[in-house]
């Protein structure tokens, strides 16, 4: 009967302790340990779904960290956790399971599976900003980088800075964004160095760019120009060059004091036999330094051997193209032109070197400053049968019909036969003069006109 009495009591004993056993291991299969933490906030002792909740409830306040130090501190906002998330905790609940209560110390990062979009980019726009405002104050970093100057390429060291990698530090902020308190540790934009792939491929192109030479034709005239003498500096930078053009621009001045003949005086012979020199007017033509800058530096660029200057020119008045750059004699005046001589009143014309006219004229009336300008001038154009509209010294207007009229000046000086005119005298210049104009007998008009042509030079003195 005692053996009975002590063999129940055993039983009951074994079934306590295996009852106990497994309310034991199921305590340590649904709850956390007690120094287990999910995204900063202790969840010991409790189950998934109970610290899912608990970290539900909170509100939470993000604070940012770098190197330690408190950079950022968000505005408290609603928890992001819902029931979504129970599986997340599971599996964190899974990983720091053990047989026995542990006291060790674990933490865990989870994300919320609806995540405010807003609120994350918000964090992240909020840090950005504090970093990049960081970086003002902050030494930045200069990249090694290759240079050809005065025919030689070289190549300059880089400079360490400690500005920070924005962009590396939002990854790691991006990677933490679930917790509270985020750690971030600094990093710092690395310079190209020296010895990068980037920088021998900058040494290289450069080389190639110092070998180039061209021909640049201007008129009849080469010049052998190598890249020294169109590039001051260089770089090769994201696959382009960036180019110094100083050196081109002095180039182009040098060659215009030589050659254009814009806005400079001229050595004329006189029908007369006198060799003089004639104030430029708007007649001529010189290189444009932003067109030739333009053609030069493409044609460096594209490796071309030779270029002619002839669209680069410029010139002034009524044809802004440039006057006279195809011809080289006679000074840069020709053989074909028209000759005034104010003190003769007297005009000549030629044709290929052929005088086809010689007539009395007369000129811009002296004595109220109406002067014909002197000077080398064009023809900008011809026309017949129209009427010359204007107003007269004394401010009262006037309308004058002409049959020819061949206009040199911007502001109505030409050409034009003149029916209404009856003083031809030598000296009616002085004080019954044109306002301007050359006035040529309408018996002599015809002629003259028909031996005119558009952009012709028309010499004034």
């Amino acid at each position: 009967m005692k053996y009975k009495s002590r063999f129940a009591i055993c039983a009951v004993i074994a079934m306590l302790a295996l009852i106990c056993g497994g309310y034991f291991i199921y305590q340590q299969q649904t709850h956390f340990n007690k120094n287990v933490q999910i995204n900063g906030v202790n969840v010991g002792g409790l189950t998934a779904k109970e610290a899912e909740e608990k970290l539900a409830a909170l509100k939470v306040t993000k604070k940012v960290y770098l190197d330690n130090k408190l950079i950022y501190t968000s505005q408290p906002a609603d928890s992001e956790f819902t029931s979504k998330d129970i599986a997340k905790f599971e599996a964190a609940l899974k990983k720091q399971a053990t047989i026995f209560p542990s006291s060790k110390k674990q933490s865990f990062t989870i994300t919320p599976t609806t995540s405010n979009g807003k609120s994350t980019a918000s964090l992240a726009t909020n840090v950005k900003n504090v970093l990049t405002e960081a970086n003002k104050t902050r030494t930045a970093a200069v990249d090694a980088y290759a240079i050809l100057k005065n025919g030689k390429v070289s190549v300059v060291s880089a400079k360490k800075g400690d500005q920070y990698d924005v962009s590396t530090l939002l990854k790691q902020l991006a990677k933490q964004e679930g917790q509270e308190k985020i750690y971030l540790k600094a990093k710092y934009i690395q310079p190209v160095s020296a010895d990068s792939t980037e920088v021998k491929t900058e040494v290289t192109k450069l080389k190639e760019l110092a070998k180039r030479k061209l021909t640049y034709t201007v008129q009849t005239t080469k010049y052998e120009l190598s890249a020294s003498d169109l590039v001051t500096s260089a770089r090769y930078q994201n696959g382009k060059y960036e180019l110094d053009t100083t050196a081109l621009k002095n180039k182009i001045a040098e060659i215009n004091q030589s050659q254009s003949t814009l806005n400079k005086s001229f050595t004329f012979k006189t029908t007369e036999g006198n060799e003089i020199q004639v104030q430029g007017g708007t007649y001529g033509w010189a290189i444009s330094t932003t067109k030739a800058e333009n053609t030069l530096t493409n044609a460096l660029l594209n490796n071309k051997t030779s270029v002619d200057a002839k669209s680069d020119v410029y010139g002034e008045g009524y044809n802004t193209g440039g006057i006279g750059y195809d011809v080289t004699t006679n000074n840069g005046i020709g053989t074909t032109y028209v000759e005034v001589s104010i003190q003769k009143q007297h005009l000549w014309a030629y044709k290929n070197d052929q005088l086809v006219a010689s007539i009395d004229v007369v000129t811009g009336k002296h004595s109220t400053n109406n002067d014909t300008p002197t000077g080398v001038y064009y023809i900008m154009y011809l026309q017949t049968n129209t009427t010359l509209t204007g107003s007269k010294a004394d401010g009262s207007s006037y309308a004058s019909a002409v049959k020819y009229w061949a206009p040199f000046t911007l502001d109505g000086c030409g050409f034009h036969d003149a029916d209404w005119r009856t003083n031809w005298s030598s000296t009616a210049y002085l004080d019954d003069g044109s306002l301007g104009c050359v006035n040529m007998k309408p018996s002599e008009a015809e002629n003259v006109y028909n031996n005119l042509s558009q952009n012709e030079p028309v010499v004034i003195y």
